[in-house]
């Protein structure tokens, strides 16, 4: 997962040189270029399955095969439903952070640069350069985040008190980054708060899954899951679309700062009421809930 903040901060200089050479639809032209490599790739190297893959060792096929037909015990009792997994107060806090926790990613994505540019006078060559390193510091905190986690977990044996811990603190610190953001007036001031926010949001990107994968019965983690992600990410519609309006009816950035370092605020509070043990009928599914 930190490849997504890493390839933020690659992409950035690359696409900024490659607008200021020949113009941003040729930039944007190449980068999908780009991608279908990578879709090509993906299609002929990865497969669905170990024993499909062409590079597979005949000792190792072998070994795969025998192992195929086995499958995990379970204790009989019947699976929940989606419907009763979206009624807990649990999911939809985790939902409500993952929500948060994207709004921040599309304001930055979206806005950020045009801040710099309208309020700090930066120009394109200096915004590629200047956001190199808030996302490199991001897909730190992403490598870390799941790291620290399971460090508290191993601590406390509890799997959610450690999920609730990343999760609460760091959103909320990330909140008053992002509203502080809003405020300064030097370029290095704004990058390390950005820098620090990215980092303490990203701190949490492994979270949002592992809290379902610990609560959740397996066979339900995928639609959860997908639940999850799909209402989480309306915020990459709705975000960059409120941002703009506040910025044209008020002239300034401050209040979009403020509004998502709200978010991030009550996101974090909701996690530290719901997201434990007590807060999820546990005699109705067959998580392991610590």
């Amino acid at each position: 997962s930190a490849g997504s903040p890493l390839g933020g901060a690659v992409s950035g200089p690359i696409v900024g040189l490659l607008a200021l050479s020949l113009g941003w639809r040729p930039a944007f032209g190449i980068i999908f270029l780009f991608g279908l490599v990578w879709v090509l790739l993906w299609y002929f190297i990865v497969s669905d399955k170990p024993t499909m893959s062409k590079r597979l060792a005949p000792e190792e096929r072998i070994d795969f095969e025998n192992h195929e037909d086995v499958i995990l015990s379970d204790d009989g009792r019947a699976t929940p439903s989606l419907g009763y997994y979206m009624k807990q107060p649990m999911v939809w806090a985790t939902t409500l952070a993952f929500f948060s926790y994207n709004y921040i990613l599309f304001f930055f994505l979206t806005w950020f640069p045009s801040y710099l540019n309208h309020s700090l006078h930066l120009d394109i060559k200096e915004i590629s350069i200047a956001t190199v390193i808030p996302w490199v510091i991001g897909a730190i905190g992403m490598v870390l985040g799941g790291v620290c986690s399971d460090v508290i977990y191993r601590i406390t044996g509890n799997a959610l008190l450690s999920r609730r811990l990343i999760l609460g603190v760091c959103l909320a610190g990330a909140a008053v980054c992002v509203a502080v953001s809003g405020t300064v007036s030097t370029i290095g001031s704004a990058i390390t708060l950005m820098s620090v926010s990215l980092f303490l949001l990203y701190l949490t990107g492994p979270i949002y899954w592992a809290v379902i994968q610990d609560v959740v019965h397996k066979d339900k983690v995928g639609s959860v899951g997908g639940a999850m992600h799909g209402l989480a990410n309306i915020s990459g519609i709705i975000g960059p679309l409120v941002t703009g309006f506040i910025v044209q009816f008020s002239g300034k950035y401050d209040y979009a700062f403020y509004l998502a370092g709200a978010i991030a605020i009550v996101s974090s509070l909701l996690v530290f009421v719901f997201v434990k043990s007590k807060g999820f009928k546990a005699n109705e599914s067959q998580s392991c809930v610590h």
